[in-house]
């Protein structure tokens, strides 16, 4: 029989072993279980958990269109104290300041020019749809129409190590003649694609060039403007084969932006000099406009620096483009027949608006000619 205290001591042993066994059960809370589904399941039962998945990446096909992203770190270069540089010609100047790099990328900006922007109530209508063309069909593009005053600020902070360009910009007499200029200077410094605000985007600039056609290859994309077959050719246009200048694309510091830039400025300051600039509008063409701009394509074409002359048949000229409707490649420029930037003018053999090579259409709006100038495509027939 047990003592009272021999039964108090088994008690407390008997209620100490209670609720350590207690705490040992209840000091994790039970696992919740909304359906057999969630119940443990055997290790015969279970499935293996899924290998993670690879990080995918977007199709490079779709993805490269061959355009860099505005502020893309540019090569490293000698720097040239700016008291030597002035000192070389002025190509030379030009051809440091931006230099070319066919290995690049174009870059992804559109640039337009007019005296308003879009943004104002009076920007005209007839250029709205025109405008927003380009950037439906470059949705990743920065996209700038730019004024005329705008224009000059951004001429003086882009030119301002070669004070000889921003000297003959100013210099120009007829705001023509500076938005001729501007698209060279614009596209020499920054590259992209120029067009005139007249112009409808198509067709995506990825679309222009063949798939098959590697984008270091080339650095510069132009159209073919004129092709007039007829022996009165001279009436209506400057060249036999006249490139377009409405539309142009190009990587920066590009050869032939260097040498209509220069030859731009340098016939500017000498009419300066001489008291010789005009503001009479027949002269553009052959000033800054596509007679001047089709020469440079040419003197490009047949340069020995660029092209090894050696095993050459003869100078390229007009003859290798007439009546082409497809594109050709020359060295590094890609040119495409009329119908790329010209459809449905009717005339030279051009197609339509919905042929496959019809990527921009031109109103022919140029403000500054006489009416019976404008639409040359009309009445060349």
């Amino acid at each position: 029989m047990l003592s009272f205290k021999k039964a108090l001591v088994l008690s407390l042993a008997v209620l100490t072993l209670f609720f350590l066994f207690k705490s040992t059960h209840s000091s994790a809370a039970p696992a919740s279980y909304r359906n057999a589904n969630d119940m443990p399941k055997p290790t015969s039962m279970q499935k293996p958990k899924p290998a993670p998945k690879p990080e995918t990446k977007p199709d490079a096909a779709k993805t490269d269109k061959a355009f860099d992203a505005p502020g893309t770190p540019k090569k490293v270069r000698e720097q040239i104290p700016l008291d030597v540089l002035h000192k070389k010609p002025l190509r030379k100047q030009l051809e440091y300041q931006f230099p070319y790099d066919v290995d690049s990328k174009f870059p992804a900006y559109i640039w337009q020019t007019w005296k308003t922007t879009p943004a104002q109530g009076n920007f005209p209508e007839e250029f709205r749809e025109a405008e927003a063309s380009w950037t439906v069909n470059h949705p990743t593009f920065v996209h700038e129409v730019i004024t005329d005053d705008v224009a000059v600020h951004l001429i003086r902070h882009l030119y301002a190590s070669v004070p000889q360009v921003l000297e003959a910009y100013n210099a120009l007499p007829v705001a023509v003649l500076k938005a001729d200029f501007f698209r060279y200077l614009i596209l020499l410094a920054r590259g992209g694609i120029y067009s005139d605000i007249d112009t409808h985007a198509l067709k995506s600039a990825a679309d222009w060039i063949p798939s098959d056609v590697p984008s270091d290859s080339y650095g510069m994309v132009i159209g073919i403007e004129a092709d007039p077959d007829r022996p009165d050719w001279a009436d209506w246009y400057a060249r036999r084969i006249q490139f377009c200048q409405w539309t142009i694309q190009s990587k920066p510091g590009h050869p032939i932006l260097v040498d209509v830039v220069a030859n731009i400025t340098q016939e500017t300051l000498q009419r300066k000099a001489e008291g010789k600039l005009s503001k009479d509008p027949k002269g553009i063409i052959e000033f800054t406009g596509p007679g001047l701009w089709t020469d440079s394509v040419f003197s490009f074409f047949n340069d020995p620096a660029y092209f090894d002359m050696s095993t050459s048949k003869g100078n390229i000229t007009y003859t290798h483009f007439t009546g082409m409707k497809q594109p050709k490649k020359v060295g590094d420029v890609i040119i495409l027949p009329i119908t790329s930037f010209s459809p449905g003018i009717k005339t030279m053999n051009a197609g339509e608006e919905d042929d496959p090579m019809a990527f921009v259409k031109h109103q022919f709006e140029g403000s500054w000619k006489p009416e019976s100038e404008r639409h040359i495509g009309k009445i060349f027939n």
